[in-house]
């Protein structure tokens, strides 16, 4: 009798899952492909969120955690992080982590740390891990360097965690580089639905703080399927609630770097 944590019959497992839509199979593929990768990724992790503590002297600590990766971008990276430090919940500290370029002279706050990889890495997902395992929290957001929130973006998302959801993500404002609102992205949870299209931006994600609340370590070159916040979310929602706010609290700077520049409106 085969026993349920023979790795074999997890694989089967997995791979019989990964059959069923578009995305399982695609993620198992690339998770398949870049698991040594991942591995290496994992232990490097590990290794600068204990070196960004040691320095810090301890883990910051807060109800809600919002990690910025960064890099090359310290004029955006300023706005970001002001309309973090503006928003209304006052148990909250921002952890901007630098991919190895260099950190821009930041807002002298208590609640604000920052912190530079010892290499460049390359990857968003190791940025947001290391922020991720260089804090402590029980909710965890997410805000990149080009984008900005609206000041009651996380009492927002709070106020739904408190009536039950685990896992929440805001509809988008999406903006030209001028400013200029191109649309709203706004699309209720479907995980069924969610194999085959990806409705929640990381930047508008809050989520309860676990083990698994961490970003796939597997290699995704610019322009590869599925992307990290798109496995995330499919991934967590098998086991989190997951609740849409149909209002717009993020605002989304569409530019030549955007992934989502695609993006319709629907």
């Amino acid at each position: 009798m085969i026993s349920r944590t023979n790795p074999i019959r997890r694989l089967a497992r997995t791979i019989a899952r990964s059959t069923i839509g578009t995305f399982p199979l695609f993620d198992l593929r690339l998770k398949v492909k870049g698991a040594p990768a991942a591995i290496k990724a994992r232990r490097l992790e590990k290794r600068e969120a204990s070196r960004i503590v040691d320095a810090l002297g301890a883990a910051p600590e807060a109800m809600v955690v919002t990690v910025i990766p960064t890099y090359k971008r310290p004029a955006l990276l300023l706005d970001a992080v002001h309309s973090a430090l503006a928003q209304t919940i006052e148990d909250h500290v921002v952890m901007v982590v630098d991919d190895g370029a260099g950190l821009p002279e930041l807002p002298a706050d208590p609640r604000l740390f920052a912190v530079s990889l010892s290499k460049n890495q390359g990857t968003v997902s190791t940025t947001r891990n290391v922020g991720i395992l260089a804090t402590r929290s029980k909710y965890l957001a997410f805000l990149d360097d080009d984008n900005t929130w609206d000041t009651n973006h996380l009492e927002r998302a709070l106020a739904k965690h408190e009536l039950g959801a685990e896992l929440t993500y805001s509809a988008l404002r999406r903006v030209d580089a001028q400013g200029n609102l191109i649309d709203l992205f706004s699309v209720p949870f479907d995980r069924k639905a969610c194999r085959e299209k990806s409705f929640a931006d990381a930047n508008s994600i809050v989520v309860r703080r676990g083990r698994h609340t961490v970003f796939s370590r597997a290699p995704r070159p610019f322009g590869s399927f599925p992307r990290e916040d798109w496995e995330f979310v499919y991934r967590l929602s098998r086991r989190l609630r997951t609740v849409h706010i149909e209002d717009p609290t993020v605002t989304y700077t569409v530019h030549d770097d955007s992934f989502y520049t695609e993006w319709k409106p629907e």
